[in-house]
């Protein structure tokens, strides 16, 4: 993985501190991940947005559930029915 460094404020490095806290993330995962999003946006054509996009602060936003509900296939007993 290569390093990029950056220079930011004090009251920026706290409000990432406090999301990554928030996701349960470190910093450095919450930066990618919001580096990820803006490259990802700013290459679709315009008008055009994913269902990922459109559900955006949804994914991942309820606590307590699996990580993956696909993992164990319990979930899956009544898929399709």
């Amino acid at each position: 993985m290569n390093i990029l460094t950056v220079k930011i404020s004090a009251a920026l490095e706290r409000e990432i501190a406090r999301a990554a806290r928030r996701e349960r993330i470190s910093k450095s995962e919450l930066a990618r991940r919001a580096m990820q999003q803006y490259v990802s946006r700013s290459e679709a054509p315009a008008g055009v947005r994913s269902a990922a996009d459109l559900a955006g602060g949804l994914i991942g936003s309820i606590r307590g559930l699996p990580r993956d509900l696909a993992t164990n296939s319990c979930y899956l007993d009544d898929y399709g029915r």
